[in-house]
């Protein structure tokens, strides 16, 4: 297998923790990015299979897929165990739900706050999915019961929350005790903080739950 992300995509950080909790081996290609320029110019071999021309792609053998979700269901797929997503229906159907809403109904406010910090309705509506993440989470230890792509899915969208300044009220404990769960995993600890350390690299400041990366 062979992924393409880049060093600040949300979704290809998604992708590779995927990869690493299953314990795929896989190769890893970095798409050139820059502060100024972004992905431009695009990657021939991302632009050839995404028609949205970005990160993650991956390429096992004669397949070729793109998004992040379709990875994740490719990989459920392909290999069972560790089960990162119930084989009971309802609770399946739950985690999925998370990672959707995840991705389309929080994500959308954070891309609003990368681009006017003051975006209208942003940071309240980011407040509202974090509360409605404590209530999800409940007594259990992860989001949809058992440790899944719904709790891989809001890791990395709310660490791009917390650095765009959307960050996790103090009063949601349980929530602030999944983070520090997710980020002693240790996937998750290689990916995000790969991502950390090339934050730091070009001179930006990191949250501070991100210490707990070991960076």
């Amino acid at each position: 297998m062979k992924l393409y992300s880049g060093p600040l995509s949300m979704f290809g950080a998604k992708a590779e923790i995927a990869l690493r909790e299953k314990g795929f081996a896989f190769e890893l290609e970095m798409v050139p990015f820059g502060m100024k320029t972004l992905y431009e110019p695009k990657h021939p071999e991302v632009a050839r299979i995404n028609p949205k021309r970005q990160v993650p792609v991956l390429i096992d053998g004669d397949l070729e897929l793109f998004d992040s979700t379709q990875i994740f269901e490719y990989l459920e797929s392909l290999k069972r165990n560790p089960a990162l997503w119930s084989s009971e229906p309802r609770a399946r159907a739950r985690a999925r739900l998370l990672e959707h809403k995840s991705d389309e109904v929080y994500f959308p406010q954070i891309i609003r706050l990368m681009s006017d910090p003051k975006a209208p309705g942003a940071h309240d509506a980011a407040a509202r999915f974090y509360a409605e993440m404590e209530r999800a989470l409940g007594e259990q230890e992860w989001l949809a019961g058992a440790y899944s792509y719904a709790d891989i899915a809001f890791y990395m969208a709310q660490l791009f929350g917390e650095r765009m300044g959307a960050p996790i009220a103090t009063d949601l404990t349980r929530l602030h005790h999944w983070r520090d769960r997710m980020s002693a995993r240790p996937a998750v600890k290689q990916v995000a903080g790969a991502m950390g350390r090339y934050l730091l690299s070009i001179g930006r400041t990191l949250p501070p739950f991100m210490s707990k990366l070991g960076l």
